[in-house]
């Protein structure tokens, strides 16, 4: 029998994927739910696993589209399993004689006066470009520099020609990196995206973790980080200015009294956006948690579409990168994204004595047509105001309570 596998929805409104990479080779015997391809949708990198077990035959290339429901294999399920480490393949073709035509050839390149003369078109882009025709070699008729051969120049920094490696690689953008770089540039065309920035000393954070760090993760098997700090305290900020906590609905804002806040993780397949549910609900050990599941889920490719949608806000962290500094892009639909910094010890200013800190730069960009000056500073205040007063204001004068330890 043989069994047509087609491409199944991998969430609401996509339409069609891309053929990432194909794990199997046509000919190939698979076994039920053995991965068998990756595609690549707008939204995630995916899995196909074989349907059935049997003999398989390609029908689309990696790189293709294909539409949601088009068939891209088929698996003869009537095919017995090789024996043994066997496995089937296509009859190689074996490859038959030919007969090598010799052409006359010239021992020496034919030279004449059109040898390394530009094309009117050709001297033009050399002249924008600043180079010489005589730094260029001629494809043309008789060595004649040809437009082409203009446009493919590069222009030679110094005197002395280039004498290391000049190889370039072009390949195709995955369908993934293609929507978030449209999406990107929606981002800047379509909102009024404006950033203002704040700086958090991180000593009470940093005396809480020495102090507990070793008790929290051994009675929780998760460690006590920075994400949830700044996830309780960004909850509590967006209560307090829920616009923060808002989208754009064509003429309508839409206020959500709920937080699934989208933390953003670097992934096999570039950065992801997962999404922490109702975190309103969640104490720091139930952030923690969240973010190592789903942080492992990115990492191993498992993340699924259902669990990178739906986000009210997010926060990112090029700090664990080394960024100082940044101004991060808003995730549409959200209005507001929050980003961390690395930690560095600076000199700063306590009851008039200078005093070296760890201090953490944070950044938020919002959507200027529905959050105002007001409620953008507010809400960064009191991010501030709860990261450098945690025991007061997110634990409420009872850090063991607060960790459950």
């Amino acid at each position: 029998m043989i069994l047509e596998m087609k491409v199944p929805s991998p969430g609401e409104s996509i339409t069609e994927v891309e053929i990432a990479t194909w794990l199997v080779e046509d000919g190939d015997y698979v076994e039920k739910d053995q991965p068998i391809a990756e595609v690549d949708s707008d939204k995630a990198t995916l899995e196909l696993p074989a349907e059935e077990s049997g003999i398989i035959t390609l029908k689309a290339s990696e790189g293709d589209a294909v539409a949601v429901g088009s068939v891209v294999c088929l698996i003869d399920t009537s095919a017995a399993k090789p024996s043994g480490n066997e496995q089937s393949k296509p009859a190689e073709k074996k490859e038959e004689p030919t007969q090598k035509i010799e052409q006359p050839t010239s021992n020496q390149p034919t030279t004449t006066y059109a040898t390394g003369t530009a094309s009117p078109a050709a001297k033009k882009v050399l002249a924008e470009k600043g180079i010489e025709p005589s730094a260029v070699s001629g494809t043309g008729k008789d060595g004649r520099i040809t437009k082409e051969d203009a446009v493919n120049a590069v222009p030679s920094f110094g005197s002395q020609p280039a004498t290391g490696s000049r190889n370039t690689e072009r390949k195709k953008m995955s369908m993934l990196r293609r929507k978030v770089a449209e999406r990107l540039v929606a981002v800047k065309s379509e909102t009024a995206m404006l950033t203002t920035f704040n700086e958090v000393n991180m000593q009470p954070i940093f005396d809480l973790r020495k102090q507990y760090k070793d008790t929290f993760a051994a009675k929780h098997n998760v460690g006590l980080g920075f994400m949830s700090f700044f996830t309780l305290a960004v909850v509590r900020a967006l209560k307090m200015y829920p616009e923060v906590n808002s989208m754009i609905d064509g003429d309508f804002q839409v206020i959500n009294d709920f937080h699934d806040i989208s933390i953003a993780v670097s992934g096999p397949k570039g950065l992801m956006v997962p999404v922490i549910r109702n975190a309103e609900n969640l104490t720091f050990r139930g952030v923690e948690s969240e973010v190592k599941r789903l942080a492992l889920r990115a990492r191993d490719g498992q993340i699924t579409v259902d669990e990178m949608t739906g986000g009210t806000f997010t926060i990112t962290n090029g700090g664990v990168f080394g960024s100082m500094l940044s101004t991060p892009i808003i995730n549409p639909p959200q209005s507001g994204i929050l980003g961390m910094h690395n930690i560095v010890n600076r000199p700063v200013a306590e009851n008039g004595q200078v005093v070296i800190r760890p201090i953490m730069y944070v950044a938020l960009s919002y959507d200027h047509r529905i959050i105002d000056g007001r409620e953008s500073v507010g809400f960064l205040v009191a991010v501030k105001e709860a990261l450098e007063n945690p025991i007061e204001i997110l634990m409420n004068n009872n850090p063991e309570k607060a960790l459950e330890i």
